[in-house]
């Protein structure tokens, strides 16, 4: 199973990888854009990964090994950024690449439940050292609590029927499963609003998923520093999945732009081909944003 990478070619030439310079992929994954800059930046360019997700960073481990001492691998959390760059002595950089999508590793294997395609519990953590799974909050959050997320972080307009449904469901006995989710977000929306294009339990998965993770608060963490690390013209590339991340990434560059620090390279966000939306459905929903240091 290998992760394939989205909007490889765009994110590389929006980088602009070169060699003899600093690139951090803060979102490592499977490893497939570190790889592609580290070629793209032979035979001396520095690559560092940060990656707060274990499996991840094994499987990119292997891919990456053959680069030997240009490859610096970080198990943190990207909000750590500036800290990590201390630690490694590195006072600022060339690039930084944002992926906020997840990886195959993630969706393919069922036991971490981030797919409602395969059986599996109820968890959804990146890092399994937090302490807060998907079924915690299922079956124990309050009716109010659980809608507000639903509707927040999924945009789910059935989100109150969902939340009631759950609640009425974790009485008889508690929610564990993908499956045992999937099935109560299939019965509580009406059969008609039944889309064919994505599965109707999507809006939810992803929800839960965004508030196990705290990923829009990460998120806001790392646009605050992110563009302080940046050399005079280096550039942070941001890929986004749904319209909570992109509209934040937009807003941050707006900021940042008003505050004369940096220049918006994308006035628009940049999208996948027709040809890679065929070849990769994972790629449809994928905005590119960029912006350049000044």
């Amino acid at each position: 199973m290998v992760h394939i990478p989205v909007m490889l070619e765009e994110v590389m030439s929006y980088l602009q990888c070169k060699s003899g310079r600093i690139y951090v992929d803060a979102t490592l994954g499977g490893g497939g854009h570190a790889e592609e800059i580290l070629k793209r930046t032979a035979p001396d360019g520095i690559l560092l990964g940060i990656e707060w997700d274990e499996e991840a960073i094994k499987e990119a481990q292997k891919r990456l090994d053959p680069y030997g001492e240009r490859v610096h691998l970080i198990k943190e959390n990207f909000i750590h950024l500036p800290e990590i760059l201390k630690m490694k002595n590195i006072e600022k950089v060339d690039g930084i690449l944002l992926d906020l999508g997840l990886s195959s590793i993630q969706l393919e294997r069922g036991e971490r439940g981030f797919s409602f395609q395969k059986e599996g519990p109820l968890d959804m953590r990146m890092d399994q050292r937090t302490g807060c799974t998907a079924a915690d909050l299922v079956n124990h959050l309050s009716l109010p609590e659980l809608e507000r997320i639903f509707r927040e972080y999924g945009e789910e307009p059935f989100a109150r029927r969902i939340a009631k449904a759950v609640v009425k469901e974790r009485e008889i006995q508690p929610i564990q499963t993908t499956q045992a989710l999937r099935r109560i977000v299939h019965r509580a929306i009406p059969k008609r609003f039944h889309s064919k294009r994505i599965d109707p339990a999507t809006r939810t998965f992803q929800a839960l998923r965004i508030r196990v993770n705290e990923e829009l608060d990460n998120l806001r963490k790392i646009l605050d520093v992110g563009w302080q690390v940046l050399k005079k013209g280096g550039r942070i590339v941001i890929l986004s999945f749904h319209s909570l991340e992109d509209r934040i990434v937009k807003e941050a560059f707006r900021r940042w732009e008003k505050e004369g620090v940096i220049r918006i390279v994308t006035p628009k966000p940049v999208t996948p081909t027709i040809e890679e939306q065929r070849e990769n459905p994972r790629s449809r929903s994928a905005k590119l944003r960029c912006a350049e240091r000044v």
